[in-house]
């Protein structure tokens, strides 16, 4: 049996949705248990989002066209880069920033066909960035 791209992206997609999932249920514990402070509980929602519109644009993008899933991934890096950016707590601007070069790196390697930095990402994201949330 032979494994293909098709087969990397939705299993990196599965993972995201799962993922996703964890970091949203994260990000409304943390949103409940701020007093005050930082605006970490409005990053992790941001984050949230930024993910879920991800998903949602490549959801429609077919594994058989592996350039066509470069440019998004090139935005939520972005995205979740600029929100590095954003953040307040030192934990949580090193996540993000971590997962936005490592989401750079992804793009590259996507629209080449190479799913297998994206599928890291995706499955390493949620734990990441819900420790540095919660």
């Amino acid at each position: 049996m032979e494994f293909k791209l098709e087969d990397a992206m939705r299993i990196g997609a599965f993972r995201a949705w799962a993922g996703l999932l964890l970091l949203g249920g994260t990000g409304l514990l943390t949103g409940c248990g701020m007093l005050g402070g930082d605006n970490t509980s409005t990053v992790c929602a941001d984050a949230k989002t930024a993910f879920q519109q991800y998903m949602t644009q490549v959801r429609s993008v077919s594994p058989a066209q592996p350039a066509e899933w470069r440019p998004p991934t090139e935005q939520l890096a972005g995205r979740v880069g600029a929100l590095a950016g954003k953040a307040e707590d030192t934990k949580l601007k090193a996540a993000l920033t971590d997962v936005s070069g490592r989401l750079k790196a992804a793009s590259a390697t996507i629209g080449t066909g190479d799913a297998a930095q994206l599928n890291a990402v995706m499955k390493d994201t949620p734990q990441r960035i819900g420790k540095a949330c919660g």
